[in-house]
């Protein structure tokens, strides 16, 4: 007998995932999808990751063999026009027909375009495929200010591309009274919004667009308020449409507001036709999310392959990072007292933003939402969906955030088997420590493979490890934080046996105590280990062809080819002739120029080829390298101190040259950074870094493990009114301490977040000596300082490194042609580079 045929319209997330769950259940169907597009299903999840320079090939999820090897017919490019029902075939625009025995409707949405006149225009664009990305960015090279209308989930991510393509200034314009009305309530949405306009983005909220103007493209926005906005392009981005205009042709019921009237089988009207994803109306319901259409996805392949799975509509928690800010809701988010009783948690220095609602009678977790710091909402979902009970005090779940979404604790721990773990692929924690115990998956990847938990939009990822290291504890064994398959040791193991064995090289460790030939995981790391315990220079003994690039170049590598130079500036503190001599080689070797918040000076632009001889020239000036690139000391930020200040207790300038003067070079498993205040007021923001030290009348208060950047940290105080001598010797405590380990890529502030006892446990081993390593660190830090030398210096002297540094071997000194610039406010900036 002839195969039966299944038909599936729409190549997209949830198309693709229906194709690959009947494969994995039934290879007894033949299967045939038509796509719109002209390529094959993609990630749309992650589409932004676009414009971060992810290619459509990386956001695939299929190669296209993949078609071939599961006996799938794949047209691309080729629409479906009509569908006969009487005689089960569909049509499409070039001509093809084809019979089916079930057809499969997975057309998804089109963005919703409001009818306001001028859309039209040019600078117009909807945000939806990567085609629609593709003319995005080629647009917006001619233009500076950007606008996109609507302040939702989807809208927000079109802002985050718009800044991304490096617009001079970026608007949101929202018809509602606050951002992502369906997921926040007001107050997140105030300190989203709060978030937002701190990263340069201006929000118009109660906005309702009347007019798009301008001759031939967009250049004017006008308001129902009588108010106007100046923009150069428009990324409309106000909601979905479902796909259902072959249904509404064929004559399949559809609802009155649109979407394919779905029962709980995932079968229209008609029982061979089956509607899945944002194209399916159930329950009167769109579902705007992936997971419920991969959960659609499944129950049309239960239903076809003779199972019983039905849909009962699904959770729409969701949890995302929206420009760099953690944004959550779960469960119930909007109910109310007096149906609950709510609790709320809100610190504007942050940005942080937490509600929960719990029952009245204090039992149970009904939702709530997360903002700024949505590290517990795995567990906090967990908590909602299977009913567990509160602790005694539920404001814990918010306020000790941190502690409850600890890994392998009784959080994980009291979780039924049957909780659903990965919504998008519907693996349950009893399936993920199955394929632990049974299936011999000891790490996240093998889990992944096994159980394709995780592999959706991989929110899931940290609750699968944290069950993965509870599951192999719980069976005895013990759980081991190796760096990769070519060592089988930790980093603090592996940095001890460097330097046991005192092995010099990257090679030399791999033979001693690695196997196989290396990976870019491990071939940084170990170079790193060299350095924090050596402190050679680290292009010796062939160390360079493990480094990064930046490490390897002794630069950061920065947009379109070219490299930033950053001499080191102790305390900020420079002559005019070190100023006019930096002027000097940026005027020469024509590189932009720029003040960082460090008190540096940058320059970017510089060709690979030219490194040698700028760095020669600021030497002889007596610069040196100021390790920018490096995982080491970066800064050590200075106020100007009593030299200047009325107000200043002590020379924090003096005190800050004498810090980084000791420090620099130094490298760690992370970059770090320290600042000196000369009082109480802070101008050198000394509890926002690694170390910090602020002048007091009797002496200087020591701070640790601050952090900036996108989870902002205050430092702890360490030590109060000690001396400078003190002070120092604290400090080289602290910073071997931490070297020898901290993790791999760990700053400061997460390596005391993680540390059992916190800062009273680091203070008792730092001041009081708890461990009896004082002496021995204060040794080996003086020899790492004997150690150093300027990494610039060397390059240039030494002729073998220095010819690292031309860009083609046989033709020294000729220059990349492929660099390119651009004017930018009468300097330069790297040209975009463009994706054929």
């Amino acid at each position: 007998m002839k195969a039966p045929v299944i038909v599936v319209i729409g190549n997209g997330m949830v198309g693709f995932k229906f194709c690959e769950k009947m494969r994995n259940r039934n290879s007894a169907f033949e299967i045939v999808v038509f796509g719109e597009e002209p390529r094959r299903a993609y990630d749309r999840v992650h589409l932004s990751e676009y414009f971060n320079g992810k290619s459509a090939d990386d956001l695939s999820l299929s190669s296209a063999r993949w078609y071939e090897e599961n006996n799938i017919t794949l047209y691309l490019n080729e629409s479906v026009t009509e569908i006969d029902r009487q005689n089960k075939i569909v049509y499409s625009g070039s001509g093809l027909s084809v019979s089916y025995d079930y057809l499969v409707l997975a057309t998804g949405s089109s963005a919703f375009v409001p009818d306001i006149p001028g859309v039209e225009k040019e600078g117009v664009f909807v945000y939806r495929t990567i085609e629609d990305l593709d003319l995005i960015r080629s647009y917006t090279r001619n233009v500076k200010v950007g606008a996109v209308m609507g302040g939702g989930l989807l809208g927000l991510e079109a802002a985050k591309a718009l800044m991304d393509l490096h617009l001079e200034k970026t608007h949101v314009i929202e018809f509602a009274p606050r951002l992502m009305p369906r997921q926040i309530d007001n107050a997140g949405s105030e300190m989203l919004q709060s978030k937002l306009k701190s990263f340069g983005l201006e929000i118009h909220l109660n906005k309702s667009t009347s007019m798009i103007e301008g001759e031939r493209a967009v250049s004017l926005l006008k308001f129902d308020d009588d108010t106007e906005l100046v923009v150069d392009i428009l990324v409309i981005s106000a909601g979905i449409r479902p796909r259902d205009e072959l249904a509404r042709r064929c004559g399949l019921e559809v609802g009155l507001r649109g979407g394919v009237l779905v029962n709980g089988k995932m079968q229209t009207s008609d029982p061979h036709i089956f509607a899945v994803g944002e194209c399916a109306l159930y329950d009167h319901m769109i579902y705007g999310l992936i997971a419920p259409g991969y959960e659609m996805a499944e129950v049309v392949v239960s239903h076809l392959c003779g199972g019983d799975k039905s849909f009962r509509g699904f959770d729409m928690s969701t949890k995302l990072k929206l420009i760099g800010v953690d944004v959550a809701s779960f469960g119930d988010p909007f109910i109310a007292e007096p149906d609950c009783r709510t609790i709320i948690f809100e610190d504007t220095h942050k940005g942080t933003y937490k509600r929960i609602n719990i029952s009245n009678d204090g039992r149970l977790l009904l939702g709530g939402i997360l903002i700024g710091d949505a590290s517990s909402y795995n567990m906090l979902l967990q908590t909602v969906n299977n009913r567990m009970a509160l602790p005694p005090n539920p404001e814990d779940l918010i306020l000790g955030a941190g502690r409850a979404s600890e890994p392998a604790g009784a959080g994980v721990a009291s979780l039924p088997d049957g909780a659903l773990i990965c919504s998008c692929e519907g693996v349950s924690k009893g399936a993920i420590c199955h394929s632990v115990t049974e299936g011999g998956c000891e790490s996240v990847d093998s889990i992944k493979k096994c159980t394709q938990a995780g592999t959706g939009c991989g929110g899931c990822v940290p609750m699968i490890k944290d069950l993965m290291v509870h599951t192999l504890k719980s069976n005895g064994k013990f759980v081991r934080n190796v760096i990769c398959e070519h060592f089988n040791y930790s980093r603090q193991e592996l940095f001890d046996l460097i330097k046991i064995h005192e092995l010099k090289s990257y090679d030399d460790t791999l033979d001693a105590v690695g196997k196989g030939d290396g990976c870019e995981i491990c071939k940084p790391l170990v170079s790193s280990l060299l350095a924090s315990i050596w402190n050679e220079m680290i292009l010796r003994r062939g160390n360079d062809v493990a480094q990064d690039s930046n490490d390897r170049f002794l630069a950061n590598i920065q947009k379109g080819g070219t490299y930033s130079v950053v001499p080191r500036i102790p305390g900020g503190e420079i002559t005019p002739d070190k100023l006019m001599v930096i002027a000097t080689v940026a005027k020469k070797y024509d590189l932009y120029t720029k003040i960082t918040g460090g008190q540096r000076i940058d320059m970017f632009g510089a060709h690979l080829s030219d490194l040698p001889s700028i760095w020669e020239e600021l030497i002889a000036a007596g610069f040196e390298s100021g390790h920018a690139y490096g995982k080491g000391l970066r800064t050590v930020k200075s106020c100007v101190g009593s030299t200047w200040c009325r107000f200043g207790l002590h020379d924090s300038v003096s005190f800050a040259i004498r810090i980084e003067e000791r420090y620099r070079g130094l490298r760690a498993p992370h970059k770090f950074k320290s600042a000196v205040s000369g009082c109480i007021r802070e101008c050198a923001e000394a509890q926002s870094k690694d170390f910090g030290i602020i002048a007091t009348e009797k002496g200087w208060n020591l701070y640790v493990c601050g952090n900036g950047g996108s989870k902002p940290q205050h430092a702890l105080l360490l030590a109060a009114d000690v001396d400078s001598d003190a002070c120092i010797r604290y400090i080289d405590r602290f910073l071997m301490f931490y070297i020898q380990t901290a993790d791999p890529l760990t700053r400061t502030a997460t390596w005391l977040n993680k540390m059992e006892g916190g800062i009273d446990y680091l203070r008792n081993v730092i001041l009081n000596d708890s461990l009896r390593m004082a002496e021995t660190w204060e040794m080996q830090m003086e020899k790492l300082l004997k150690a150093y030398e300027c990494e610039w210096k060397h390059a240039v002297e030494n002729p073998e490194i220095r010819k690292r540094f031309n860009h083609f071997v046989n033709a020294p000194g000729e220059k990349d042609s492929s660099v390119a610039f651009e004017e930018m406010r009468t300097q330069k900036k790297a040209a975009e580079w463009t994706v054929a």
